[in-house]
């Protein structure tokens, strides 16, 4: 394959979308980032609204792009947060931290722009609005957008087309008998922001996720009560140990018109408030392939390595999708194999080898019992993913610090509300890892 510079349309100017753009800016290509909103840094820029359909089912609600809470603090060491050529270190005029607060990693994202000369290439207020190839066989896509609502949408072609828009604007919600007559207050953790709202409530909490424990310690101490439902089969009904107002159930059963939420083992609370923190669905509205690409049971596909759809490829690609599994150092690598792929250094398979082993990952996960929903949360399965990208770039293998950090992290985190162990004064790096 002969080197190329491309035409590039990147979308989205979060994390993603500034990693990706960093790197086709260094294998030559032409790039123009869309970014809606009038700044860079995507959901890491903290918004106080919240949207008028708190639960988020309304298509016509006005969309508040971020679910940032004010306290939400990364749950990961920053030394796991940085990029490969570009730490995110402290600075005695910021959040020192090792476990920082949003605002601090917005800040690295706006130096890192800085420092790498990206802000230029960003289009601010420009919302995509269709992504489709010109024809039925051009390899050139049209990016259709517009500046404000209302006003008339412009058009622009462009060689490819890398998707960076997050999928934080769709909430996920739990279903369950009874829930459109519940009589009480219902939302997704979207649109949570602080624990104000809740004071004095009886609060139901679904969810057992990082989001998900941030919110039940912060409501518990303005609360009246707070019950958390959780989906794993071997919970039953249990007080917390040192927590006078908290209380552990399995999944909802159903709601009554009086008020009642009722849990599979019989237990029930009369409540205030339902919080749905349940997680997102991946949506692309501007995205038209005729059904090449699609959204099925949240899994996006068909998608080799999570990238490159195969019959599209290299000209469509997604980068970001995997979650739990601390995408930074996952989207650094993924934005340098796309890339390279773009330029021409780096060859995919035949479009018949890419789908077979699209095909051969759905047919796994299905005899292993998980869910298609599952195809993107890479979990423990993070660290052979990572290393199959850096050997594909050749690059030196990665540390093991980072494998060590990480499920040390991880195992420090509560099973309950307890003290948060991002606060721990014995937090000291190196005496975790071995160099």
């Amino acid at each position: 394959m002969k080197e190329q510079s491309l035409k590039v349309a990147v979308i989205g100017a979060g994390m993603a979308g500034l990693l990706a753009a960093r790197e086709l800016k260094r294998e030559g290509h032409r790039v123009i980032v869309f970014e809606k909103t009038s700044r860079l840094g995507g959901t890491w820029v903290y918004d106080p609204r919240v949207e008028t359909d708190p639960l988020g089912l309304d298509p016509s609600r006005k969309i508040v792009h971020s679910s940032m809470y004010s306290s939400l603090r990364v749950n990961l060491p920053r030394r796991l947060m940085g990029f490969l050529d570009y730490p995110f270190l402290k600075k005695q005029d910021g959040d020192t931290r090792e476990f920082p607060g949003h605002r601090e990693v917005l800040r690295y994202l706006e130096d890192f722009a800085r420092d790498f000369w990206l802000v230029e290439l960003i289009r601010f207020e420009h919302e995509v609005v269709r992504v489709e190839r010109v024809n039925g066989v051009s390899h050139e896509w049209i990016v259709e957008w517009r500046t404000r609502e209302g006003e008339s949408e412009e058009e622009e072609v462009f060689e490819a087309v890398i998707v960076c828009n997050g999928h934080h604007t769709e909430p996920r919600i739990a279903e369950f008998p009874g829930m459109d007559t519940w009589p009480g207050v219902q939302i997704h953790s979207h649109n949570y922001r602080t624990p104000e709202p809740f004071k004095n409530k009886i609060v139901v909490l679904i969810g057992n996720g990082p989001s998900a424990h941030d919110i039940l310690r912060e409501i518990s101490s303005v609360a009246k009560e707070v019950h958390q439902a959780l989906r794993a089969s071997d919970v039953h009904f249990k007080k917390l140990e040192n927590r006078n107002n908290i209380w552990q159930h399995p999944v909802i059963e159903r709601t009554d018109e009086d008020g009642k939420v009722i849990f599979q083992d019989g237990s029930f609370v009369c409540a205030d408030i339902i919080i749905h923190c349940t997680g997102y669905k991946y949506h692309f509205p501007f995205l038209r392939t005729n059904g090449i690409v699609n959204v099925d049971d949240n899994c996006v596909g068909p998608l080799y390595k999570h990238v490159f759809p195969p019959y599209l490829a290299p000209w469509l690609s997604f980068v970001g999708l995997p979650y739990r599994a601390v995408p930074t150092l996952i989207i650094e690598l993924q934005s340098r194999w796309l890339a390279k792929v773009l330029s021409g250094k780096l060859a995919l398979p035949c479009e018949e080898e890419m789908a077979s082993s699209v095909e051969e990952l759905y047919q796994h996960m299905n005899e292993s019992g998980r869910p298609k929903h599952h195809t993107h949360q890479l979990q423990q399965n993070k660290f052979d993913y990572e290393n199959w990208l850096v050997n594909q770039l050749g690059l030196p293998p990665l540390e093991d610090w980072r494998e060590q950090l990480y499920f040390y992290a991880l195992k420090k985190i509560p099973s309950d509300a307890g003290d948060d162990y991002r606060d721990w004064d014995t937090w000291d790096i190196n005496q975790w890892i071995q160099e």
